[in-house]
C-alpha cells in the first residue's frame, strides 16, 4: 500500500543545522584564521546561519543550480564548515577534494566530477592554477583565508569569500530538497589505478550522522554529548571529516576548526579550549605525542577516537600514559565512512581487561550489517581465527561509483558490498581486521597505491622487476619499500637514492605523483617470489621484511 508524503518527511542536511538552531543557537564555534596573522576567532551557529544564506545567495548569483558540483580545496576552517552546509542545502553537490592529491589526480578528478566553482584556500592557490585551465567545466574560483586574490586564474574569475558574504547579506529562499537527491561526493585514493567517484544522498549523510551520534553518546567509553567539545582534527576533505562536523552540531557540542593542521596549535588548541574529543589517524597522535613540547601540555581526560589505519599497541600505551582514552573506528571512504567503533558493549566493559579490545576494528553502529565471508561467500566461523573478507550494507553506503559500471560491479555482488579488507570475528560480535586484500599503503592515514609506484619505477632503465611493499613505520604506521631485481649492467647500482631522483625528475616534478609516495627504502634482490599464476606473491614478501621499522 503506498503511504502519504508530508512536508518534513525528508532526511535532508538542513534538518540538521535547524536542530543545532533550535537546540542551542549561540553554541560556541572556535575557529583559526592565518590571513593577517594567526589569530583564534569565535562565532556561534545563529551568526553561521546569517552566512550560509549569503553564501547560497553568491552561488546562485555565479549560476550555481541545483546538481552542480561545487568544490572545495580547503584545510578544517569555518570556511569549509560552512560549505558542508550551503551547497547541498541548495541542492547542488559538495565535492571535497583531497588536497594531498597530485595535481594530476586532481585535474582528472575535477574534470571527472565537472566541477563548476571551487573554494580554495590560500594555501593551494599554486594547486589551483596548475590545474584550472585544464578543468573545462569550471566557472569560478572563490578563495578563503586570504588578504589578497587575483583578478583571474587560468582565465577563470576569482572571488574573495568574505567579499562574497558582504555583497549578498540577506535571506535564501532554500528549495524543498529531495532525501535521495545527491548531497556530496569524494574520491577515492586511488590504490588501484585512478581515483574512484563515490556519491551520497541526504538521507545518507543524515542517517549517517545519526548513527554516530547515538552510538558515541551512548558509549562509556566516548560519551560525546552536549558538555563536549570537539576538536576536527579527520581533513574535512577526508570524508567529510568522517561526518563528524555534522554530528557535532546534530548534539550541539562546542567545535574547534584548526586550520592547516600544526601539532603545536593541536596541542595549545586542547589546552586553551579545554578539548574533550579529537579523532584522526595515528600518526596525528604520534605527533601531538612526540612534539617536543608536548610534555607541556595536559592530555588527561582527552578522547582520541582512532581510524584510516591500524592502531600501534606501542602508541596507544603511550597515549594512555599521559591520559589519553584511545578508541578505534573502521570505516572507508565507500561506506560514508563509519561502519564500526571498537567500545565494547557493557558487559564486556565490566571486565578487567579491555586494553586489547578497545583495539579491535570494533562493533558495528546503529543499522550496519556485517560479515567476515571466505572466498564462496559463506560466512566464517566467528573464532577469532578464521579469516575472510568483511563485507557490509549501511543505508549510507554509495550505490556506486560515479561514472564506472564495471567497478560498481565488482564491488557491489549479491547485494553486499565488498571492502576488500580480510579480517577475523569474534561470538562478542567484534570484528579484527588482519590484511588488506589490495596492497595498498597506509601512511600517515594516506594511501599510497603500491601498483602505481611499482608501474614508475619499473619505467627506470635499470629495473628488471620490482615489488612494493608496506613496511613499518613508528611515525607514519606504514612507508613504502621498493624490492627490485636489477637488470645486469645495473648490478649494485640501484639505490634509495638514485630510484628517488629518478621518480622526483619523471613523475614528481611534473606532477604525476606526490612526493610523499617516494619509497623510504630500496632493496636490490636476486629475485621476487611468484605465486601459481605467476603474479608477485607480496605476501610472502610482506612476510619476509616484517621486522623492519624505518625510523
Amino acid at each position: 500500500m503506498k503511504t502519504i508524503w508530508r512536508p518534513g518527511y525528508d532526511l535532508t542536511v538542513d534538518k540538521i543545522i535547524k536542530t543545532a538552531l533550535s537546540r542551542d543557537p549561540d553554541r560556541e564555534i572556535v575557529y583559526r584564521v592565518t590571513a593577517g596573522g594567526d589569530k583564534i576567532e569565535r562565532y556561534n551557529f545563529r551568526i553561521m546561519f546569517n552566512r550560509i544564506n549569503a553564501l547560497a545567495r553568491a552561488l546562485e548569483a555565479l549560476d550555481v543550480k541545483p546538481g552542480d558540483r561545487v568544490a572545495t580545496l580547503d584545510w578544517n576552517t569555518h570556511w569549509h564548515y560552512e560549505a558542508y552546509f550551503t551547497i547541498p542545502m541548495m541542492g547542488a553537490v559538495l565535492h571535497t577534494i583531497n588536497v594531498r592529491l597530485s595535481s594530476y589526480e586532481i585535474e582528472y578528478i575535477m574534470n571527472h566530477a565537472e566541477d563548476k566553482v571551487v573554494i580554495v584556500h590560500r594555501d593551494f592557490m599554486k594547486l589551483i592554477e596548475t590545474v584550472a585551465s585544464e578543468v573545462k567545466s569550471l566557472k569560478a574560483i572563490i578563495v578563503v583565508d586570504s588578504d589578497y586574490v587575483p583578478e583571474k586564474i587560468g582565465g577563470i574569475p576569482n572571488y574573495h569569500y568574505e567579499d562574497l558574504i558582504r555583497s549578498y547579506k540577506g535571506n535564501y529562499e532554500w528549495p524543498r530538497l529531495n532525501e535521495n537527491d545527491m548531497a556530496a561526493m569524494c574520491y577515492t585514493s586511488g590504490t588501484t589505478g585512478m581515483p574512484k567517484g563515490t556519491y551520497f544522498t541526504h538521507r545518507m549523510i543524515v542517517l549517517h550522522a545519526l548513527s554516530v551520534a547515538l552510538f558515541a553518546s551512548a558509549s562509556p567509553l566516548i560519551r560525546l554529548g552536549e558538555d563536549s567539545t570537539m576538536l576536527h582534527v579527520v581533513p574535512m576533505f577526508h570524508v567529510f571529516s568522517w561526518g563528524l562536523p555534522y554530528v557535532s552540531a546534530l548534539i550541539t557540542a562546542k567545535q574547534v576548526y584548526p586550520n592547516k593542521l600544526i601539532p603545536k596549535v593541536l596541542l595549545e588548541l586542547i589546552t586553551s579550549e579545554r578539548v574533550t574529543h579529537t579523532a584522526g589517524v595515528p600518526t596525528v597522535l604520534y605527533m601531538l605525542l612526540t612534539d617536543p613540547e608536548s610534555l607541556k601540555y595536559d592530555l588527561r581526560g582527552l578522547v582520541y577516537i582512532n581510524g584510516g589505519a591500524a592502531l600501534p599497541k606501542g602508541l596507544a600505551d603511550l597515549a594512555r600514559k599521559r591520559g589519553i582514552k584511545v578508541v578505534v573506528g573502521y570505516g572507508l571512504t565507500e561506506t560514508s565512512p563509519v561502519l564500526t567503533i571498537a567500545s565494547p558493549p557493557v558487559k564486556l566493559l565490566e571486565k578487567a581487561d579491555t586494553e586489547d579490545l578497545v583495539l579491535r576494528t570494533g562493533w558495528t553502529i546503529p543499522l550496519v550489517e556485517l560479515q567476515v565471508v571466505d572466498p564462496e561467500g559463506r560466512p566464517v566461523p566467528k573464532d577469532g581465527k578464521s579469516m575472510g573478507e568483511i563485507i557490509v550494507r549501511a543505508p549510507w553506503i554509495t550505490p556506486e561509483y560515479y561514472k564506472d559500471p564495471e567497478k560498481t560491479m565488482n564491488a557491489w555482488r549479491d547485494d553486499w558490498f565488498h571492502t576488500g579488507d580480510i579480517a577475523v570475528w569474534f561470538e562478542d560480535g567484534s570484528v579484527l581486521i588482519q590484511d588488506r586484500d589490495k596492497d595498498v599503503i597506509k601512511s600517515g592515514g594516506e594511501w599510497i597505491s603500491s601498483v602505481r609506484l611499482e608501474d614508475a619505477i619499473s619505467t627506470h632503465p635499470g629495473v628488471s622487476q620490482v615489488a612494493v611493499i608496506a613496511v613499518k613505520s613508528r611515525k607514519w604506521g606504514e612507508r613504502p619499500a621498493a624490492l627490485i631485481v636489477p637488470k645486469p649492467e645495473w648490478k649494485g647500482k640501484i639505490n634509495l637514492e638514485e630510484i628517488r631522483r629518478y621518480l622526483e625528475e619523471k613523475f614528481v616534478s611534473k606532477g604525476l605523483m606526490p612526493r610523499w609516495w617516494l619509497p623510504d627504502l630500496v632493496i636490490e634482490v636476486e629475485n621476487l617470489p611468484l605465486t601459481s599464476v605467476g603474479k608477485i606473491a607480496k605476501r610472502i614478501l610482506r612476510e619476509q621484511y616484517k621486522n623492519i621499522e624505518i625510523d
